[in-house]
């Protein structure tokens, strides 16, 4: 098991980072290899990718998600791998993003590059997007503030944002979820 870790300085309030960070369909704006991520549900996607001159889909699953404060994930199959991004406010306009990864390579190809750090360059290099990407647009498309698991698990009545009556928390806003409707729109 591999393990890289990774922080930098992005120029935007935290809520900016995290919001945007939560919009996963937009990955493949920033990060170099994935050519798309289908989100399901709040806590599953299936994405493809690139990874060492091969094409592969995998799905992942959120394990744990605070607003402004992480998000963290695992794959559900191979290629193994977990991660989790933390969002730290250095002050009212620029927050920490820290990255923390465990991957395993498969074959003889990944393991070369894992050797050589190209997993970990790449992944560098997709965190320096992703700063690029928030501050040119100096906003997020999207958020979602819910949690994952829900930090009042055993309240049966509802936090605002974070959970409906149903238990289920609510729709992902942004790119492949429609917009919530409001009674009388």
């Amino acid at each position: 098991m591999s393990t890289i870790e990774y922080s930098l300085d992005v120029k935007v309030p935290i809520r900016v980072a995290y919001n945007q960070w939560t919009q996963f369909e937009t990955f493949p704006e920033f990060m170099e290899g994935v050519e798309s991520v289908k989100q399901h549900t709040d806590t599953r996607a299936t994405w493809l990718a690139e990874i060492a001159g091969v094409k592969r889909e995998f799905d992942t699953e959120i394990t744990e998600q605070h607003p402004d404060e992480r998000v963290a994930w695992h794959t559900l199959d191979k290629p193994n791998h977990a991660g989790v991004v933390t969002f730290h406010r250095i002050d009212d306009t620029t927050t920490r993003v820290t990255l923390q990864m465990e991957y395993d390579p498969e074959g003889f190809v990944e393991t070369a590059g894992d050797w050589l750090q190209i997993v970990r360059m790449r992944v560098q290099g997709d965190l320096r997007r992703f700063k690029d990407y928030i501050e040119t647009r100096g906003s997020e498309t999207g958020a979602w503030r819910g949690s994952v698991p829900p930090q009042h698990a055993g309240d049966t009545s509802p936090l605002p944002g974070t959970q409906s009556p149903t238990g289920t928390p609510p729709p992902r806003p942004g790119p492949g979820y429609p917009p919530p409707t409001q009674p009388g729109l």
